[in-house]
């Protein structure tokens, strides 16, 4: 049984130190730092190939670093493997949507709160009361996540067939039905219209309020970025040109040049 993590609200519940990802000669991300406290939102931003994906990849266990540390609640979890990282209180969303396309959305959320409440093979096999009640009580707590999300009304439909938005919203309730304590969102508002990232900047942080998540996101969308994290830093080839709070990286020359001055301009 997973024990949940008892979080000190005075230290930082991620703490990462020169972390480095190099693929041969490139150099994907180096010497990245984070302090990360709860209840924060903190948003990275940077051009294309600036290392916001690598990122997420290393802190999600889908890569190793190949220098740093990661500490996740004062734990090493630098080498861990995805699913320790899981386990441990970390989800994600990816930028290309990847929901089981032919199940029901209400069954992508059960897949997701399986990790949380398994059922065991003989139970599972026998149909015994036991798995009845857990089957049970999985499938309600997919149906109060899809609620929360604003989809309690396209549960039963395929997540293929849902609206562009309403899949990135089930995305999102697939990764808070793990009942995670960082929440990594990429690119949550990519291909939406201003209306849904409204919405979404709203719905963010009611998570975080309602579900004491702590979140990290990586977006394009600078005014998204600057309307919602509390902190933020830019990536520029795989480095760290800024830190601070919005008002000190929008005003930052370094990031001016290498990704708001071209943003102004596009």
């Amino acid at each position: 049984m997973t024990v949940a993590p008892v979080v000190d609200v005075g230290s930082p519940m991620l703490e990462i130190d020169g972390l480095t990802k190099r693929y041969s000669g490139l150099v994907a991300l180096s010497n990245y730092a984070l302090d990360l406290r709860p209840g924060s939102i903190h948003g990275v931003i940077g051009p294309n190939g600036a290392g916001k994906t690598t990122l997420f990849n290393l802190l999600s266990g889908m890569v190793r670093p190949t220098s740093g540390t990661i500490r996740l609640f004062g734990v090493d979890m630098t080498n861990s493997p995805a699913h320790d990282v899981a386990r441990a209180g970390v989800a994600r969303t990816f930028q290309n949507i990847r929901l089981f396309g032919d199940m029901s959305a209400l069954d992508n959320v059960k897949v997701a709160v399986q990790q949380r409440l398994p059922i065991g093979l003989a139970q599972s096999l026998l149909s015994t009361p036991a798995f009845r009640r857990r089957e049970h009580e999985i499938t309600e707590r997919a149906r109060e996540t899809l609620e929360r999300l604003g989809l309690a009304a396209v549960a039963s439909r395929p997540a293929s067939s849902l609206p562009y938005g309403d899949q990135r919203r089930l995305e999102i309730a697939r990764a808070v039905a793990t009942e995670p304590k960082i929440l990594l969102l990429d690119e949550p508002n990519a291909g939406m219209n201003p209306t849904e990232t409204a919405d979404l900047l709203d719905l963010i942080r009611r998570l975080r309020d309602d579900l004491d998540l702590t979140i990290i996101l990586v977006a394009h969308d600078i005014p998204l970025v600057m309307n919602l994290c509390d902190r933020i830093q830019v990536l520029n080839y795989g480095e760290l040109i800024a830190d601070g709070d919005p008002a000190m990286v929008r005003n930052n020359p370094d990031v001016i040049t290498a990704y708001l001055g071209q943003a102004s301009h596009a």
